[in-house]
């Protein structure tokens, strides 16, 4: 699926109970850089002393020495135990303090609602879930409302003062999609006239962000996933619907219009020499389809996270499909980019998922790929929770890390 109709604005803040901590609101821009490039590697790397910060960042110790002070007294940053070394003073590291920021995040799915709250070092503390046979919005919102104060509830009042914002990831233009929805026409309806990120501002009171949810995983991904610290990789997640997103220079790159690393849309060859969307492949909705056919329940893919064995041949049969067309996306996307990775997650367990990525490496085996540099296929890290997160971590991305797409935003907005 595509992002959300245009790049998302930075969102406005209505007047409520969360406090504001955007790194850069009054400041100047070279501070905030300096501020979130502090932030970033420290995330990237884990605890830092100033000398090693200094040193990695090019800065004096005098300025790091200033901003790790200042982001201490805001509580983003915590000292650690001392380091004792073989000469002078010990070294005090200094960590992202875990109640520094809170965020919540929601995705909105064809079959399910999910919504977290997670900290600044992406833990989440907190998850609810309803599941329904189609999306409607006011049940959705309702949803929202009583499971943001469930949440909220079990924190402190000065944890509560750390919340940062709301991220919606949730599939682009639900009301285009009737057949795989499977919601009636005036719901359908009522999604598109609805504006739902100022419907939730007004009911949360914190600033709201609305992605695509496709990319806010690909958004979790870099913030808490990436293990091998790619700095270019093709996300690609496949749900009810399939989609991705593009990492490039380390941020997370929407394009121009916002529709970077929509693939449900990509053109695959039928057997009679017709082409149609990919999406009419790769997706999840497609085996709940072939299940329902042969009477079995499709509910268990929105339910059972521990195993999907009893589904058999049909699961087989999807795989091999969906990993023929895995295998032209590579192909297609490396020719375009030179990507280092290419990172495939989706709605389905751990076996599944590695089972996938290791036929998707096979069958690029058996293509042509003179002229082309060797990309690494590997699994997702976080599953399907992953647009959830990716939702929680939208916010992050853009108020505490080094995001070029979202920094250059913000300087010129003050």
């Amino acid at each position: 699926m595509s992002i959300a109709r245009t790049r998302p604005e930075r969102p406005r803040r209505p007047t409520g109970e969360f406090s504001d901590l955007r790194r850069g609101t009054n400041q100047a821009g070279g501070r905030l850089y300096n501020e979130r490039l502090v932030l970033s590697l420290v995330r990237k790397n884990g605890a830092l002393p100033k000398a090693e910060i200094a040193r990695q960042t090019g800065l004096s110790p005098q300025t790091i020495s200033t901003i790790a002070n200042s982001l201490e007294r805001d509580g983003l940053l915590v000292r650690q135990t001392p380091q004792k070394g073989r000469v002078g003073q010990p070294s005090v590291p200094y960590a992202l303090a875990a109640d520094g920021a809170l965020a919540f995040g929601m995705k909105i799915g064809r079959r399910s609602a999910d919504l977290m709250l997670v900290d600044l070092l992406g833990t989440v503390r907190g998850k609810l879930r309803t599941t329904y046979p189609y999306p409607n919005p006011q049940e959705i919102l309702a949803f929202m409302e009583r499971g943001l104060a469930a949440l909220a509830g079990t924190l402190t009042l000065e944890q509560r003062d750390r919340i940062v914002g709301i991220g919606i990831a949730l599939p682009f233009e639900l009301w285009n999609w009737g057949k795989q929805v499977g919601a009636p026409a005036e719901v359908l309806e009522a999604w598109r006239t609805l504006d739902i990120g100022q419907e939730i501002e007004s009911r949360a009171r914190m600033p709201v962000y609305v992605y695509n949810d496709a990319t806010a995983a690909c958004a979790a991904e870099l913030l808490l996933g990436n293990p091998s610290n790619y700095l270019d990789f093709l996300y690609i997640f496949i749900g009810s619907f399939i989609g991705g997103g593009v990492v490039l220079n380390g941020s997370l790159f929407p394009g121009r219009s916002g529709y970077a690393g929509a693939i449900a849309p990509l053109p695959i060859r039928r057997d009679d020499g017709e082409y149609e969307q990919v999406l009419n492949y790769a997706s999840l909705f497609v085996l709940a389809e072939r299940m329902q056919e042969k009477g079995l329940d499709p509910d268990v893919l929105w339910h059972e996270r521990g195993g999907w064995q009893m589904i058999g041949d049909l699961l087989e049969g999807w795989v091999e499909e969906l990993c023929d067309s895995l295998a032209l996306i590579v192909m297609s996307a490396t020719a375009i980019i030179d990507f280092e990775a290419v990172i495939i997650d989706g709605g389905f367990p751990d076996p599944v998922r590695r089972q996938i990525v290791e036929k998707v490496r096979r069958r690029l085996e058996t293509f042509d790929r003179q002229g082309l540099s060797r990309v690494d296929v590997i699994a997702g890290e976080l599953g399907p929770d992953a647009r959830a997160m990716g939702g929680a971590c939208i916010p992050l991305l853009s108020q505490f890390t080094l995001d070029r797409e979202v920094l250059f935003k913000d300087e010129s907005s003050n």
